[in-house]
């Protein structure tokens, strides 16, 4: 069975595409250009900018892009010299396009030192690989008849003058360099969540000397495999049922969950549900049909945040019932969430990601009652026709490095196991991985590790940092009814 399926994102949704392509400029007459800008959801002004760097760094004189920036500055006069740098997830997310989110979790980094966002190439304003999807047609088929080869390639044929198996990992982080470079910043702080964890590692790895700390949430190690998410997503699921099972309003009024979810996935492959919804940007009425596939996507997309991990239990009942208020406002949630540049999502995963994905690890990731191999499935057929390139193994051994680093998890996280935080810790010498047992994905934007990683960066004393808040976070009530009573 297929569907689209959310990637490994920073704060996630079903896949809602950018449909603005833009073509990357051959010629530039200035590498770095600043003005003064506004962004989304800021009222204050801010500073903006582009830097030109080569397409292909191994052919400086051949195809430049535009690396698109932005510059949250400190609001103390005797700023530090270190910028934190953030580290958009997906792939495929834009830094600048979460400008908002991140001035709000990271006010007390930002007393005292710029905020640096930067568009990972493929993203953004960064030459961005769009892709043109006509959700309309798309919501309205059955899981079997999504042809995301189809798709894919014609996302594919906007960009026939791009190398897009340039639009990598390494690549992105010699233009953050370039950038770091050009604003004349001599080290900076990094924060990477979910595939910016990743980033975060390469950056330390390619840039050592430029990296003062690192904070690096939902860890995502260079050497493991993501895109298939099958199995990880069963165990946050299971620790959703027994969560649910150990409290006794959640046990009673949803007593048989797991056989609820179970039989109605069963009624759903077999006799999907059509529906009328209002879009949620737009307000207009759009047809869906609701199939196991997209309905388990939901389910695997609500686990992200505990907000939406406490309704999951709802939602499984009421759609059983027939009620499909609950599920179609969910589904809405996570539609008008942030977008992905799905272009730079293929281009990354297909060749650093899915080429390394063994048969037995597919088969290993799809045994499981959740959500099977779907996530996997959806990858390895877009991939099937997107430009790859073989990648050197040694862009996949565990990152060893020194720069102080702080490493976090979330215990129900359904992506980003803590395991891999753990895996990562190996060979960092110089870190402290912390975990948020009511936490889910990228607990920065859900618990007090916001604050942690603020006293870290200012203090570079992992020591001195207090886990008790962590620990004590209360995990938010299980709805139970339409007018949202918890328990």
């Amino acid at each position: 069975m297929k569907t689209l399926i959310a990637p490994l994102v920073l704060f996630s949704g079903l896949i809602t595409l950018n449909v603005q392509a833009q073509e990357a400029p051959t010629h530039s007459t200035k590498a770095l250009q600043q003005q003064q800008c506004y962004l989304k959801d800021i009222s204050e002004q801010l500073r903006c900018g582009t830097l030109t760097v080569p397409e292909n760094y191994a052919e400086p004189e051949g195809r430049s892009i535009d690396i698109h920036f932005a510059v949250l500055p400190a609001i103390s006069e005797n700023k530090k010299p270190d910028p934190l740098v953030i580290l958009a997830g997906g792939p495929g997310q834009a830094a600048t396009e979460l400008a908002a989110m991140i001035n709000r979790i990271f006010q007390t980094v930002r007393q005292q030192r710029d905020i640096l966002l930067i568009d990972q190439r493929g993203t953004g304003k960064s030459a961005p690989l769009s892709c043109e999807v006509n959700h309309v047609e798309e919501l309205v088929k059955a899981d079997d008849d999504l042809d995301l080869a189809a798709m894919a390639r014609d996302c594919l044929q906007q960009y026939d003058e791009r190398d897009l198996t340039q639009y990598h990992t390494v690549n992105a982080i010699r233009d953050f360099e370039a950038v770091r470079e050009a604003l004349g910043y001599e080290q900076v702080n990094l924060y990477g969540g979910s595939y910016g964890s990743r980033a975060g590692l390469v950056y330390m790895r390619e840039a050592p000397d430029s990296v003062r700390a690192a904070v690096l949430d939902a860890v995502a190690p260079v050497q493991v495999v993501v895109g298939p998410f099958g199995r990880h997503g069963a165990e946050s699921f299971n620790k959703l049922l027994d969560n649910c099972a150990a409290t006794e309003a959640c046990s009673s009024t949803f007593p048989e969950l797991d056989d609820t979810y179970q039989q109605l996935m069963l009624t759903l492959e077999t006799n999907p549900v059509p529906l009328t919804v209002r879009d949620p940007l737009t307000n207009a009425p759009v047809d869906i049909l609701i199939t196991a596939g997209r309905f388990s996507s939901v389910m695997r997309v609500g686990l992200y945040h505990p907000t939406t991990r406490q309704m999951l239990p709802y939602v499984i009942d009421r759609t059983a019932a027939g009620d499909y208020v609950p599920l179609t406002g969910l589904l809405g949630s996570t539609m008008a969430q942030s977008e992905l540049y799905m272009g730079l999502t293929l281009s990354v995963l297909c060749s650093e990601d899915l080429a390394r994905a063994s048969d037995d690890l597919l088969a290993a990731d799809g045994d499981n009652a959740f959500i099977g191999s779907r996530t996997a499935d959806a990858f390895i057929e877009m991939c099937s026709v997107w430009p790859k390139a073989e990648r050197p193994d040694s862009w996949f051994e565990p990152v060893h490095s020194a720069v102080p680093t702080l490493l976090l998890s979330g215990e129900l996280d359904p992506v980003t196991p803590p395991s891999w935080g753990e895996m990562a810790a190996q060979t960092l010498s110089q870190s402290r991985h912390m975990m948020a047992p009511k936490g889910a994905h990228t607990i920065v934007g859900h618990t007090c590790a916001n604050h942690l990683a603020a006293d870290f960066i200012k203090d570079l004393d992992l020591a001195a940092l207090d886990a008790e808040c962590l620990e004590n976070q209360r995990q938010k009530p299980f709805i139970l009814n339409s007018n949202g009573k918890g328990l």
